[in-house]
């Protein structure tokens, strides 16, 4: 179980939030979905709203400001948001939002990677991102889907000094990665999986503890299924579409065989 306090160290997925057309809609399926429980919407921040697990932060839901179709962002950590987009731009990646603050709440800025996929960078104030991680309600993995992984790979080991592994089992291009002095992956960069139609893109993988039951919560709730529940040999996963039409996984797991990230 993973309850956190302290800042992130840099490089660590710290946070992923969703911008919606109807976030009371959102946060209905969501938490039929995953649990959840919501704050109050802050008017200071456009109506953005926290979901929370056992009372920790889990994830944003905030209103849609932008036309397209809603997709999870996920956010890596930084000590430095400035030093991070300035890494971004010399190997080769766009800076879409340039860093500012948000508040007291931290810094963030938004960004491409090469091959196109968009990512955050969370550096933490008094948020630190999610407080709660690797059990059910909060993130647990993270997939970057890529028509070129090699070049993802040497875009983010550049800038967050990740350690990358093939894993043969997932197929010839992917690997996991993980920080350099750490043994626990922190998420995996391969191919588009099927997904040839879309472009490169993070995807999120939430921790349930029933995946079976996520998948009828789905169904029920309006949402859509992508891939039903399966085995894997990490757990019992599947892919879901929430009634935006937002992708999103999840992984089956009570949270005990999985890195402890409390601090």
């Amino acid at each position: 179980m993973s309850l956190r306090t302290s800042p992130w160290p840099a490089g660590i997925p710290c946070w992923a939030d969703l911008s919606v057309p109807d976030v009371a809609a959102a946060r209905d399926f969501y938490g039929a979905v995953l649990g959840w429980r919501f704050g109050e919407p802050a008017p200071e921040y456009g109506g953005y709203v926290i979901a929370e697990a056992r009372g920790a932060a889990a994830a944003g839901l905030g209103p849609q400001m932008q036309p397209g179709s809603p997709a999870w962002t996920l956010y890596l950590a930084s000590d430095d948001a400035d030093a991070t987009a300035a890494a971004v731009v010399e190997h080769g990646g766009t800076v879409l939002l340039p860093a500012g603050d948000v508040g007291p709440l931290g810094r963030m800025l938004l960004a491409a990677d090469p091959t196109g996929a968009v990512f955050g960078v969370w550096q933490a104030r008094e948020m630190i991102g999610a407080g709660v991680v690797n059990e059910p309600g909060g993130i647990t993995w993270e997939d970057l889907r890529s028509p070129d992984p090699d070049a993802a790979r040497a875009f983010y080991t550049a800038v967050f000094g990740y350690r990358t592994d093939p894993l043969p089992e997932a197929g010839p291009d992917y690997s996991t990665f993980a920080l350099p002095d750490e043994d626990h992956p922190l998420g995996g960069i391969g191919g588009m999986m099927g997904a040839d139609a879309l472009p490169a893109h993070w995807v999120t993988y939430f921790a349930v503890a029933d995946a079976a039951a996520a998948v009828a919560a789905t169904e029920a709730a309006g949402g859509s299924v992508l891939m039903r529940d399966f085995e894997t040999p990490y757990g019992r996963m599947a892919g879901l579409v929430d009634p935006d039409g937002a992708v999103f996984w999840v992984a089956q797991t009570d949270g005990s065989s999985q890195p402890d990230r409390s601090g």
